[in-house]
This record gives structure tokens, sequence and C-alpha cells, in this order.
């Protein structure tokens, strides 16, 4: 099939590239020039395994390009992916002006389009979105009417950063919510040879999958948290506890990992943005709401048990090991070392980060502080530090000779680190 796909951040360009991949001819369009740039060159605009041998052998091989012209790339296609990003708004509702951008411009090509043609959705939006804002604009935009003269689905990603190919190639489950049936068979065509559990509803039960499936991954990770935080007042084994947990047939072990929380772009604004969609409806979610307040306080646990063990932070070097929000990504989003690296400042302490790919991103975010120092490594990050933070669990801070002589607080369970002068954990 001819594909176009519009929004090349992490959703986006893994999607078009892993299509292009299987074979299929593959339009990525941006307004970032220098991103299209980029894609045409062959070269990454964001860190993702295996993202760079995607880009290279199918740019080379024809099956992949990047431009920003819209509605040719429109024209020239049977589907659109709509992968635009939906950044939180006031009151942590989303944004949608880039969706809406999209969905007029879409509307504009299909208006001199002649044939079928699905628009998909794959952003993620609140329940509602695609029937009450993406296609009163298409069809505005078009003067044609869904369904008789074009399609429109919802198609939720289900992608990790840092897993992101290896989640779409090998998904768990692919949900298609379709206006119509011709909707949804024409996007299942695409789909065929997926070897996965394959869900065909409406396009809102598609959207609330999306926001069900985070909201429920959240709830997880703050509940064994919480657990931790109890069992460490206890003198317990969390990570034990988790083990006995896990052997229950119900309970899969997977997001039963104790520490300081969760961050990205997804978990934080999605769990937020159907919390405000709940407030529309006139209803409190008091477990969701539970969950984002113990995620907000659960990083700065790091800080609390350091001061607990040397007391005053002010003019004391302090190594912070991980910046992005896990390991696989250079993505800050939401990340709990912007948690931790404020407080530390606010308390009058020197830091010194590191990360093996986040440094840049970390750069934009703090920018200049006279107190916070960066480094591409480890080992030069602790050189004048006794004192290590351990954010994020990157392999390449698992090695015993880091951590001796060091006092740690460790926030990732990280096994290593314990040949440490003094070691704690977060939450066990």
């Amino acid at each position: 099939m001819n594909i176009s796909i519009v929004g090349t951040g992490y959703v986006g360009l893994v999607t078009g590239a892993c299509f292009a991949d299987l074979g299929h001819n593959v339009i990525c369009v941006d307004v970032d020039e220098e991103r299209i740039r980029k894609i045409n060159q062959r070269i990454p605009p964001i860190y993702e395994k295996g993202l760079e041998e995607l880009l290279e052998r199918n740019v080379n091989e024809g099956r992949l390009r990047a431009t920003k012209n819209l509605a040719d790339s429109v024209r020239k296609t049977d589907i659109s992916f709509i992968c635009v990003g939906t950044p939180s708004g006031l009151l942590d509702y989303i944004d949608l002006k880039y969706i809406e951008e999209v969905s007029k411009g879409i509307g504009k090509a299909l208006k001199n389009k002649n044939g079928y043609h699905l628009v998909v959705v794959k952003s993620t939006v609140v329940p509602g979105t695609t029937e009450h804002s993406v296609i009163p604009l298409l069809e505005r935009y078009s003067v044609k009417k869904a369904g008789p003269d074009f399609g429109v689905a919802m198609n939720p990603e289900f992608l990790r950063e840092g897993n992101a190919i290896e989640d779409f190639m090998n998904p768990d489950r692919i949900v298609i919510g379709g206006i119509d049936r011709r909707s949804n068979y024409y996007l299942l065509d695409l789909y065929l040879d997926f070897h996965c559990p394959i869900l065909l509803t409406n396009p809102k039960t598609a959207e609330m999958i999306k926001y069900a499936t985070n909201s429920f991954l959240v709830t997880k990770i703050s509940f064994i948290n919480e657990i931790g935080n109890i069992c460490k007042s206890l003198g317990i084994d969390v990570y034990q506890v988790a083990k006995g947990l896990s052997m229950d047939s119900r309970i899969s072990p997977k997001f039963l990992n104790a520490g300081i929380g969760f961050g990205g772009s997804c978990f934080p604004k999605d769990v937020k943005a159907l919390v405000g969609k709940a407030k529309e409806v006139y209803y409190r979610p008091i477990v969701l709401n539970a969950a984002l307040e113990l995620n907000e306080s659960q990083p700065l646990r790091l800080v609390e048990l350091l001061e607990r063990k040397i007391g005053s932070l002010k003019d004391v070097d302090v190594a912070v090991l991980g910046l992005a929000f896990k390991p696989g990504t250079d993505d800050m989003r939401e990340a709990p070392s912007i948690k931790v690296i404020h407080n530390l400042l606010s308390k009058g302490a020197v830091v010194h980060a590191t990360d093996p790919k986040a440094i840049n991103e970390a750069k934009k975010i703090f920018g200049k502080h006279e107190r916070l120092k960066f480094y591409t490594t480890a080992e030069d990050a602790l050189k004048k530090c006794r004192y290590v933070l351990i954010v994020t669990e990157w392999d390449e801070y698992k090695k015993e000779d880091l951590y001796r002589g060091k006092i740690v607080i460790d926030g990732r369970r990280i096994d290593e680190a314990r040949v440490a002068d003094y070691y704690e954990g977060v939450c066990w």
C-alpha cells in the first residue's frame, strides 16, 4: 500500500519505518525541515534502538522518504496516519492544536482527490476526539462526507520507547476503531500479516482502550511503589513481595519493579488527560488521582534518604546517574530526574549528572546553572562525588567499580551498587 505518516516523532517515525520495512511505500510528513532533512539522509532525529538500520535500508531502497508537502502526500497515498503530538494543555486537558491543523490539511487535500482514502488517527486522544474534532474538520475542509466519501479509523499505538520497533513488529494486539465496516476492513487489510489478536470496534472505544491500558499500568506502578514504601518501614524486601505476587496467575510480573516511579511522554500525560475527561462528566477518579499523587512525590524520596544519611546538602557534590525517563531512549519528558535535580539544586547541592543518550535534552530543560554539570560517562560524573543517586537503570551503570567507596541511594534496584560503603534502596 501507499501510506502517508503525518508527524515524525517516536510513534510516527517508527510506524513509517516499520511499514516501509514490511514492503509498503511510505511518505513521512512533518513541518520541521531539519527533521525532514535528517530522515532523507538516513539520520534518526530521535534515539530509538534499531531505527537507524531501518532508515538506512528503506530510504536507500526507495520505500521511505520525508517531505513537508502534506497535500501532495495525501494525494499520492491510500491511507494517512495522523501521528502528531497531543501535549497537555490547560488543566491537564490535551491540546488538540496539532490534531486540528493536520485534520484541516488532510481535508483540503481530500477535496481535490478522487477515490477512497482512509484517515487513521494514531495519536493518543481522549474518547470522542475522532468523532467530534477530527471528522467535522475533515468534512468541512474536504466538502465530503465521512463514510461514503472517505474512511476514518482510530488505531491506538502501544509502543514502548526503547523497544518501539520490536513492539510494532510483534504486537500483543491491534485495535482498529473504524467509523464503519469499510473503514475497519480497509485498515484490517494492512495488518493481515500480523500474528496477534485484532479487535474491531468503534473510534470512541479504541480511544478509551489506549487510555485504560496506560492508566492500569500507571496504577500498577504506583501500587507497587506504595507497597515498597510500607515494606521499607517494616524491614521487608519489596522485590520478594513482588515475586510472590507475580506467582499468582492473575497478576503479571511486568510493571512490578518498585522504585522512583514513571515518566515519559505517555503515562503522566495520558492519565491526567483521562482525569480531565472524567471531570467533564462530573466523575472524580479516586484511584487515578492517587496514582498520580504518589508518583509526584516518589522521586524525591531519593533526596530525602540522602539528607537523612548526611544532613545538609549545601555545597555537597552529588552524582545523578541517569536523566532519561527510562533506559533505551533520550526522552526526558516527565522524567523523575527533573524533579530530583531541581530538588537537589534548591537545597544547595552541586549536581554532577550523566546519561548515555539524554545530555542534550537535559541541557535544553535546565539551561546553564552554575551548580549543575553534565558528563557523558558515569566515571567522569563520579570523579568528584562520594554521594550517588541512581535514577535510570542503564546497563552502563551496572558495574561494581563505579560504587566502591561511595554512599549510594538507589532508585532502580541496581544490585551492583551494593558494594558501596553505604547502600540504601528508595523503597527496599
